[in-house]
């Protein structure tokens, strides 16, 4: 099997955010095309898009720099989110008693892939 030579990777480790929250604007981005993925998330209302735009433009600069593809030509190929550290707070409740609050983090995956041109490329067709 032939590992596949254009995609680049950028990760962004303990994002401070829970990983259900991410998900959901990682939807909306997945296949699109990377300047079209940065416009959504610029324009999202989620406090999470920045981070998730400035993990997008990591990978972009990647692309750009260490393998010399081209910005315009790029997609998100795949976005996704893995459970990090959790951070365990306590609030105190009546009676003596006390209630947990648990903040997650997360670590989020954006691999990019050039898409080279529209008539040779293949979706699973045997040539």
């Amino acid at each position: 099997m032939q590992k596949n030579k254009n995609l680049v990777k950028a990760i962004n480790k303990n994002v401070r955010s829970s990983p259900r929250k991410i998900n959901n604007l990682l939807k909306n981005i997945r296949g699109k095309k990377v300047d079209i993925a940065i416009r959504d998330l610029s324009f999202a209302r989620q406090r999470i898009a920045s981070e998730i735009k400035k993990t997008v433009q990591s990978a972009v600069a990647n692309a750009e720099n260490n393998n010399q593809y081209d910005i315009d030509n790029l997609y998100i190929k795949e976005a996704f989110v893995g459970k990090s550290i959790v951070l365990k707070r306590f609030r105190a409740r009546a009676k003596g008693r006390a209630a947990a609050i648990r903040k997650p983090y997360s670590n989020l995956t954006i691999i990019l892939s050039e898409n080279i041109s529209k008539g040779k490329e293949i979706h699973g067709s045997k040539s």
